[in-house]
């Protein structure tokens, strides 16, 4: 993937913005569940109740809690309060017209908090180690039989069973019976959990509130309300960062994949012919759709993954820790599990995810040559041998997809068990430690939710050690081809050709030899070809004939001598220069999907349509599109398979013809055209041709034998040039051919 990183450059803000939005997320995600605990724990079993610190006291209440402070406990607490008298005209910052409403049975020689919020949560400490002090002591003397029943209750009881006023009665006699008893209390209290203190405290704070009047139910409801909204918001908030890392991602994926595609087929469109035997074609389209499509799927929802599925397992890791450290080697288990999961995922899968790239490319070559060759296959009656082909490679593809998908599968259930695993071992343990006052109702919902985070994380992780690999093979494939240098380069100080161009070709000792081959195809061809004249090319099948005119348009480059088009070498031109000055005809005609129209203008987009009907008729294609519907307007499938071969060829003609250039190369065009068109169309060709350079190769000597020159080629070697009837004296190679295709009255 990083050699494909220049294509990523443009959407670095893109990206970043993402990272950001995705971490909001994770981090909001983690603290949804705390807001869970709050309203289980606060809203629930405390009432609403945020703090042990009660807003009002009454005198009574606060005289009865004095014996359960201790030293440092009580200064904290009388330091924290006033009376209400004092707090009104003391100047403390006390809403007296709030709290007369909040507390309507409120005196004014009752206690009211004025502490800062920096002081307040040092008396919320004090007054929750002096309840729960008052707790211990009723539940101790409950136990010898000395407090009155019903006046006690346990940590997590409810505020009812306590009743202040015998409360507040009770205190008195607990004091003279046993001093003891009250300070073993206060140094129990002293060294209770936080967690256990707070519950204590809430329960006696809301009695507080009762004694003066307060409506509890609206306290409690009004909690659970605010922090629902709360979580409503912080929903809201969630789903944004994610609606906007989903859009950033997605946008991105989506750019690079469209900049990929462009820059894969920008590069085949210039690759030449050496380049192209490199890779078939059916492998540059899997790789300029489908790879392009895997790096793109990785960008818009694996990269989410790799970047979300970290935070939230190590958040919800360290948050699950403050929760309960106690149940950490549950998430150590779960850890273990999928860890052991992933690992034996990764052994079984990833190879067969590797190869999956491979198997499409078997799969779409077989499906090319089925369609390409459709009519050989049916000549031969082969097809059965291509279905059979097909089928393996279907096959293939087939078993190892359902491999990997069966393997991906596994996966659902196990996590599925892992998760309904460990929850149900977080709740038994967790019920333990609840009933030993070690945690709250509302951290083991918490903890729940937080071992899901991390479990999920691991899934996701998972999921990137099949995607990755994946997109990374695709990266590869796609960086081959662009990674893949022309052999043939625009020089850097190129020289420009001289103008007009008058399309002298020259060919100097030219030599050429194919990468990798171990001899030469040309081997010190020199001739000339002076505009005006035609120049052609014959020889025995594999002479190297076409190879020789494809070094004019530099779709390969000489490996000896040189080859230069006005006097200026080739390989010192820009390839689109050197090109625009050739109309070029290959062996195979090639037409686009379109029209004829549109086909005979992509030499020329500007032609009109009296040049179009010039080339057509000297192409000798007039003839036909005339007997059409539609005329130069008739459609043209991909390739031209509406049209036969030789209607196929003569548009191919009539396209290089409209460009109108100072050279043209037919290779071996006119060998789907029969005698009498062929005739008609040479004839035709001299008079539109008679300023430009012609180069023809051909097999027939018909075709030829009234050019100006004509070059016998023989295993590379040039064996003749000159005209036909001075071949025929002097050139034994070219005799043979000539009486093989000739009589003796049509040699003479």
């Amino acid at each position: 993937m990083l050699k494909l990183k220049r294509y990523l450059k443009p959407y670095l803000g893109l990206m970043l913005l993402a990272v950001v939005l995705l971490f909001g997320q994770a981090m909001l995600e983690l603290t949804l569940p705390n807001m869970m605990s709050d309203i289980v724990n606060v809203g629930i079993q405390q009432g609403g109740i945020t703090t042990a610190a009660p807003r009002a006291i009454s005198a009574g209440a606060m005289e009865m809690m004095q014996p359960f402070l201790s030293g440092d406990d009580a200064a904290t607490v009388a330091a924290g309060y006033r009376t209400l008298a004092q707090a009104e005209s003391g100047g403390y910052g006390v809403d007296a017209a709030a709290l007369r409403q909040d507390f309507p049975e409120i005196a004014g020689d009752d206690w009211v908090l004025t502490a800062t919020d920096d002081d307040a949560d040092a008396v919320a400490a004090a007054f929750a180690r002096g309840d729960y002090a008052l707790m211990q002591a009723l539940e101790a003397a409950a136990a010898q039989g000395a407090a009155a029943p019903g006046a006690a209750a346990d940590a997590g009881g409810e505020t009812a069973a306590l009743d202040p006023d015998a409360l507040m009665e009770l205190v008195p006699m607990l004091l003279a019976r046993s001093s003891t008893l009250v300070q073993d209390a206060v140094a129990a209290a002293a060294v209770t959990p936080d967690s256990m203190l707070q519950q204590t405290g809430a329960v006696f704070t809301k009695m507080f509130y009762t004694q003066l009047g307060a409506d509890t139910d609206a306290i409690q409801n009004d909690y659970i309300l605010m922090k629902g909204l709360e979580m409503l918001g912080l929903a809201v908030l969630l789903t944004v960062c994610a609606i906007g890392a989903g859009f950033c991602l997605a946008r991105m994926g989506a750019g690079v994949g469209r900049d990929l595609r462009r820059a894969v087929f920008t590069r085949v469109t210039h690759f030449n012919h050496s380049e192209l035997d490199q890779f078939s074609t059916a492998s540059l389209i899997t790789r300029s759709t489908n790879d392009v499509q895997q790096i793109q799927m990785f960008l818009s929802m694996g990269l989410r993954m790799m970047i979300f599925a970290p935070v939230m397992g190590v958040g919800g890791l360290i948050m699950g820790l403050t929760k309960c450290i106690n149940m950490a080697w549950i998430l150590a288990l779960a850890l273990v599990l999928m860890l052991g999961v992933i690992l034996l995922l990764f052994v079984v899968a990833l190879p067969r995810f590797k190869k999956m790239q491979d198997l499409v490319d078997r799969l779409n070559l077989v499906a090319r040559e089925e369609l390409s060759g459709m009519m050989v296959v049916r000549a031969f009656a082969n097809q059965n041998f291509m279905q059979n082909r097909f089928e393996k490679a279907n096959k293939d593809l087939t078993s190892n997809t359902l491999f990997v998908n069966r393997a991906m599968a596994v996966m659902a259930p196990v996590m599925t068990l892992v998760m309904n695993g460990v929850s149900l071992l977080i709740v038994w343990v967790g019920g333990h430690q609840i009933a030993e006052s070690n945690m709250q109702v509302g951290d083991m919902m918490a903890f729940i939710q937080y071992a899901m985070h991390v479990i999920m994380s691991f899934l996701f992780i998972s999921i990137m050690f099949i995607m990755v690999p994946r997109a990374t093979v695709s990266a590869e494939r796609i960086n081959e081809v662009l990674a893949t240098e022309n052999a043939v380069q625009d020089p850097e100080k190129p020289r420009r050709l001289p103008s007009p161009v008058r399309g002298v070709v020259r060919f100097e000792d030219v030599s050429f030899r194919y990468e990798g081959a171990s001899e030469d195809v040309l081997s010190h061809v020199s001739f000339t070809a002076l505009p005006g004249q035609t120049t052609a090319f014959i020889g025995s099948t594999g002479s190297g004939k076409s190879t020789l005119v494809n070094l004019v348009p530099r779709f390969y480059d000489a490996t000896g001598g040189r080859v230069t088009v006005d006097g200026v070498d080739v390989r010192e031109l820009t390839q689109h220069e050197l090109r625009a000055a050739i109309g070029y005809v290959p062996q195979k005609g090639m037409l686009f999907s379109g029209t004829i129209a549109s086909n005979l203008r992509y030499g020329d987009e500007a032609a009109s349509d009296e040049t179009l009907r010039t080339a057509a008729d000297i192409a000798q294609a007039t003839e036909f599109i005339g007997n059409l519907d539609d005329g130069f307007d008739t459609a043209i499938s991909q390739g031209g398979t509406n049209v036969s071969g030789g209607q196929r060829q003569r548009l191919s003609i009539a396209r290089a013809l409209v460009k109108k250039a100072p050279i043209y190369i037919f290779d071996d065009t006119f060998s789907a055209l029969d005698f009498k068109t062929d005739a008609r169309l040479r004839a035709a060709l001299k008079g539109y041709t008679e300023n430009a350079t012609v180069l023809i190769v051909a097999q027939r000597v018909s075709t030829i034998m009234h050019a100006q020159q004509i070059v016998v080629l023989d295993e590379g070697r040039v064996m003749g040039i000159g005209t036909h009837e001075e071949l025929l004296k002097t050139c034994e190679t070219y005799r043979e051919i000539a009486q093989s295709q000739l009589s003796k009255e049509e040699l003479a």
